[in-house]
């Protein structure tokens, strides 16, 4: 098929290589000439596990093409996704301009029939929306469809290339038809393709990703009452997660989620709530437990250095909002380094992938060292705030050599506590005893 995908964040660039992968032909636009430029080279933009394999193959196999040309792109695309940024208003609603913009566009440049693909996340209503915008200048036939993605980032080829499950909404039989031949190779091992109508299919991404943001903020208000009761929340964790009802995943304490859905997307659901006039009670507290969750282990800070962090330098061990990708929208870590800023601490961190995102941010403030080691040297204090898997067995000995005192703040429980008691470490967690 021919398809035209309009926006390269995240989404629009995995949607669009996953998609020439299975033989489509595949045109991405962007309005960022230099970063169009540099894909055409083979460059590619964010970090994503695997994705790097199918972008160059499929660019020298002339399915994968980029421009800045809207109408090119489209003129010959029989489906026409639009992948586009929906930020947070002020208010916590998603931002649609970008959308609706380049909805408004198309109308006046559709020259036969098109399905258009709202891939974005998008508030209860998007769909109707956008085809008021299309209809004002169309004068051919089109269909506007919602195809939300689940697509986790640092798993978001294998997610896209074998779904747990698409989800479709759309009243036009013409576009199931098409899609479902879209997407059939990529449910060759029977997982649904589910087909609803559109409003329904705009809620359930919201409500798939508030769930999980409810389960993760629910367990860090267990880990934090295990600390009072004198509990261990690995243990409760493995108790309840054993319960089928309940399931193992998404039950990991640690010092809150980020990214670039799970914030927003909490955010913009209890704003359409508000709207209809529906207090969204329960997802105002994970919001709010959130928010304090990421700073969890400060006042811990504080108190071993008797309240004043002046002069003391903290070495800090993960900077993305989760191992696996380079995206620190709303990570943990950064909320912890402005607050340690602001109490005189110095910090020396240590990424494997996300340290030029946040220097792009932040500039200069903290040291960028070459490996996690080299953020230890003379440290008065390690905080890990992301579990990549290159922190879980780290040489502890080098770690106790090349620091002021044997003292470890773990933002995402990786270590054993009474492997840290007989290793000789003052070690803090989250919802377990603390050793010292």
């Amino acid at each position: 098929m021919e398809i035209a995908v309009i926006g390269t964040g995240y989404v629009g660039l995995v949607t669009g290589t996953c998609l020439a992968e299975t033989g489509n032909n595949v045109t991405c636009v962007d309005i960022d000439a230099d970063k169009v430029a540099k894909m055409k080279k083979g460059i590619i933009p964010i970090y994503e596990p695997h994705l790097d394999v199918l972008f160059e193959r499929n660019i020298k196999q002339g399915r994968l093409s980029f421009t800045t040309e809207l109408e090119g792109a489209v003129k010959d695309a029989t489906i026409v996704f639009l992948a586009l940024p929906t930020p947070p208003d002020e208010d916590g609603s998603a931002d649609l301009s970008h959308v609706l913009g380049v909805a408004k566009q198309l109308g006046s440049i559709i020259n036969d029939y098109k399905i258009i693909i709202d891939k974005s996340t998008v508030p209860v209503g998007t769909a109707d929306r956008v085809q008021a915008a299309i209809a004002e200048n169309a004068t051919v036939e089109f269909d506007v469809v919602s195809n939300p993605e689940f697509l986790r980032e640092g798993f978001a080829v294998d997610d896209f290339m074998k779904p747990d499950r698409v989800v479709i909404g759309t009243s036009s039989d013409r576009a199931k038809d098409i899609l479902n031949q879209l997407y059939m190779p990529y449910v060759r091992q029977g997982n649904p393709i589910i087909f609803m109508d559109e409003r329904s299919a705009e809620l359930t991404k919201y409500a798939a990703n508030a769930f999980l943001a409810t389960k993760i903020s629910f367990m860090n208000e267990i880990a934090n009452l295990c600390e009072r009761v004198g509990a261990d929340v690995d243990m409760v964790r493995i108790g309840i997660g054993s319960d089928d009802r309940i399931g193992k995943r998404f039950l990991f304490p640690g010092i809150g989620y980020g990214g670039s859905c799970f914030p927003k997307d909490v955010q913009a659901i209890v704003k359409s709530a508000d709207d209809y006039g529906y207090d969204f009670g329960i997802l105002k507290s994970v919001m709010d437990i959130n928010q304090r969750q990421k700073t969890k282990l400060l006042p811990a800070i504080k108190e071993h250095f008797g309240g004043d962090l002046k002069g003391k330098k903290i070495a800090i061990w993960g900077l993305a909002f989760k191992p696996n990708t380079d995206d620190i929208r709303e990570a943990p870590a950064l909320y912890n380094i402005n607050e340690l800023l602001e109490a005189g601490a110095t910090i020396s961190a240590f990424d494997p992938e996300a340290m030029n995102n946040v220097k792009g941010l932040i500039g200069d403030k903290i040291h960028y060292a070459r490996n996690q080691y080299e953020t230890l040297e003379n440290a008065d204090a390690l905080l890990i705030a992301t579990e990549w898997s290159v922190f879980r067995a780290p040489d502890f000995d080098k770690v106790k050599e090349l620091m002021n005192a044997s003292v470890i703040f773990d933002g995402r429980n990786l270590y054993n506590t009474d492997d840290m008691r007989d290793l000789g470490f003052t070690y803090h967690s989250i919802g377990r005893e603390a050793v010292s």
